[in-house]
């Protein structure tokens, strides 16, 4: 057999269930849902990890260990090579990062990475900088200037 002689059925594109489309199909009438009772009725999903009353797995696990999670500080990340577009001599912050469209919002802490060259004197007020982001802006001559 060769690739092209392979049935659609065989590459795994099997059609759905046709139910309600008479007795004959053996999904008629109830259509596979049995009778009366919540499995019968539209919307009888059920609850997410529910288990018929028996503990739910989830809280039959220990739950073991500190998850930072919650308490995790997220920053976006910008990179030097990114901030060459802005003019020279320029005063970038984060309100100018947003509108450039490097950052996802006003309100979200910045830092600057060292990734790629910085060619002009750039004045940066950021939360935070990379060592490398802070000499190569130095070296420009520019600032590299922690906002709270």
């Amino acid at each position: 057999m060769l690739n092209h002689e392979i049935t659609s059925i065989a590459s795994g594109k099997k059609s759905g269930k046709r139910i309600g489309r008479g007795s004959g199909s053996g999904m008629g009438k109830t259509c596979g849902r049995g009778h009366k009772g919540a499995g019968s009725r539209a919307g009888s999903g059920g609850m997410l990890g529910y288990e018929g009353g028996q503990m739910p797995l989830f809280r039959r696990l220990p739950k073991r260990g500190f998850n930072n999670y919650n308490f995790a500080r997220r920053y976006e990340v910008v990179n030097i090579s990114q901030l060459d577009r802005f003019d020279d001599g320029s005063t970038i912050d984060v309100q100018r990062l947003f509108k450039a469209g490097l950052v996802a919002s006003t309100e979200c802490k910045v830092k600057v990475l060292g990734d790629g060259d910085l060619t002009k004197k750039l004045d940066v007020s950021v939360h935070k900088f990379s060592k490398s982001a802070q000499n190569k802006i130095q070296n420009c001559g520019g600032t590299a200037k922690v906002v709270a």
